[in-house]
């Protein structure tokens, strides 16, 4: 099955107001940018998206940020963008912060069709007993908090249960696509993209480089064609360094 469409702009077409986004990547690194840029141009608003973090100020979901079309928010990471830090404080926005490697493999469990599990992590802080704050009000006190969750004894350790996560979309970008939605993503690329394609009832992947069925090999494919819907080609273009940390020459 030819799962190649010709534009961004087309692959995203169907994503409604009020979607729920899985979207892949880390910093701006392996980011989707095509298909936000698209998203963005589209119109879409009122969305939930699932990723690491929100970008930078005016780049990756950035974009869609500061066009307030995001409503609520999953992550687990949160320092990079002031827009972001001014939407959440000021109650614009709601935001459900989770620990990174819990935020992976919720996406992952998801995917498999698991609906929770049990981990040890964030036992005995208000991840596992609430009160977290998700939405903020104008004046600074907190409208919406995190709710306590269930915790189980295993092998005498306390564990706290996290639900699996699912959305309606997933945005991913790979290194290599073939037409069958074979994915490969190249070095540091292979983040949150492939858990976030597992994670989405549609999943939509921009792909660097275009080939044809037969040319992946088998064993090196990441994220098989099963869990792709839709491929679209974007080039090697639009890639930015989030922060140069190289000296300066002499």
């Amino acid at each position: 099955m030819d799962k190649v469409v010709r534009t961004a702009a087309e692959a995203v077409a169907d994503i409604p107001s009020g979607a729920s986004l899985a979207v892949g990547g880390f910093g701006i690194n392996g980011i989707p940018h095509s298909l936000i840029e698209a998203i963005h141009n589209q119109g879409a608003t009122d969305l939930e998206v699932v990723s690491n973090n929100l970008g930078i100020d005016g780049w990756g979901l950035g974009v869609l940020l500061d066009a307030k079309r995001i409503a609520r928010t999953t992550n687990s990471y949160v320092g990079e963008n002031k827009e972001f830090e001014r939407q959440y404080l000021s109650g614009e926005l709601i935001l459900e912060l989770v620990p990174q490697g819990t935020l992976a493999e919720r996406l992952r469990a998801g995917g498999c069709g698991i609906a929770a599990f049990y981990t040890p992590t964030g036992v005995g802080t208000q991840v596992a007993e609430g009160g977290l704050p998700w939405r903020y009000r104008p004046d600074g006190s907190i409208a919406l908090a995190s709710p306590k969750k269930e915790t189980r004894v295993f092998n005498g350790r306390p564990h706290v249960l996290e639900e699996g996560i699912t959305c309606d979309f997933a945005l991913v970008r790979a290194s290599v696509g073939d037409r069958q939605g074979n994915l490969i993503f190249h070095k540091s690329t292979r983040n949150f993209n492939p858990l976030c394609a597992m994670a989405g009832k549609i999943t939509i992947a921009e792909v660097e480089e275009l080939v044809e069925p037969g040319q992946i090999d088998p064993e090196q494919v990441h994220t098989p064609g099963i869990f792709v819907h839709r491929v679209v080609v974007v080039g090697k273009s639009d890639k930015r360094i989030e922060r140069i940390t190289t000296r300066k020459r002499k």
